[in-house]
């Protein structure tokens, strides 16, 4: 197993890095200056908080569409709030609050009615979208608070990013809670065999509640780095997170993956993006070729999925 894990690693990191030289070389170097790799390394605490939720809930053999939608419905509400008077700390609260509402919602339809977590999801998404735009009025809300502001945007000796820090240490804490905790160890189960780990006395359900809550508060802590709460996040964020999971080598059947992959696919993705535009190319087959990479990564995924499946028979 740990050699397997090392070898899918290394795949991962060589992907990175061929992706870094070619388009380094297409951009003149643009790509590797200092105050772009920086741009890039910023970039990474939006997609980070919906990758960690996405691999999480993947791993177990579920999928969440909604956390674009959710996380950018909770944002729009802590800036409204925030703009009506309301301390920085309580609005944050209030969008968690709403994270965990969704979260469980979506894992009510899913574990008592039995609906697929991707139609369940798709629904959720709908509807936030629908409660965001009502919140602002299809218009982007300014975040004015300096707690906010720094979080988002502020430097820890004006070199290293908040938000990076954040990103790192989250990523870090879920990594070890998967591969040392016994909940960690219950998640990969269910993923694996969601029967097996019922008969061996775990509770599949209380699982998929947690991480369908969990990815849901992740999503809406987006909120904290936003200088600008804009509707349209959804549309330019709804499956970065499931992209950079998928990328960084979780499975869609569920069972396998881990947070170091899903960092590497997290840097795949923000390099993707971030080089595409230093190259000039226009937003719209920017778009087109996201869309491109995530169904390359999900044939990756059938690929080696098939593979197992052949290696047990």
């Amino acid at each position: 197993m740990k050699k397997r894990i090392s070898t899918k690693m290394l795949v991962l990191l060589c992907l990175l890095i061929g992706e870094i030289v070619i388009f380094g070389i297409i951009s003149g170097g643009k790509l590797l200056s200092v105050n772009n790799i920086r741009n890039i390394l910023e970039s990474t605490t939006t997609v980070s908080l919906l990758a960690i939720g996405s691999a999480l809930l993947m791993i177990s053999g579920e999928i969440d569409l909604s956390l674009g939608a959710v996380g950018t419905l909770g944002a729009l509400v802590v800036a409204y709030c925030m703009q009506a008077g309301l301390p920085w700390l309580p609005a944050l609260l209030i969008g968690v609050l709403i994270g965990v509402v969704c979260g469980a919602c979506t894992a009510a339809l899913v574990n008592f009615l039995n609906i697929p977590s991707f139609v369940a999801t798709l629904a959720m998404a709908s509807i936030a979208q629908g409660f965001g735009s009502m919140v602002c009025g299809g218009s982007q809300i300014s975040v004015k608070n300096k707690v906010i502001r720094t979080l988002g945007s502020g430097k820890l000796f004006d070199y290293l990013p908040y938000a990076l820090i954040i990103s790192l240490v989250l990523l870090l804490v879920y990594g070890i809670m998967l591969k040392k905790t016994a909940f960690g160890r219950s998640i990969y189960m269910v993923g694996g065999n969601r029967e097996a780990s019922r008969l061996c006395g775990l509770n599949p359900k209380r699982v998929s509640f947690t991480l369908f809550i969990n990815a849901a508060i992740l999503a809406t802590l987006v909120a904290g780095k936003l200088k600008i709460a804009n509707p349209r996040l959804t549309t330019l964020c709804q499956f970065d997170g499931l992209t950079a999971a998928i990328l960084g080598g979780v499975s869609l059947g569920g069972g396998t993956g881990g947070m170091g992959g899903t960092l590497i696919g997290i840097l795949i993705l923000n390099c993707f993006d971030n080089a595409t535009t230093v190259v000039g190319m226009n937003s719209y087959w920017q778009t087109i070729a996201k869309g491109l990479l995530l169904i390359v990564a999900l044939f990756v995924d059938f690929l080696i999925s098939t593979r197992d499946r052949d290696k047990v028979k």
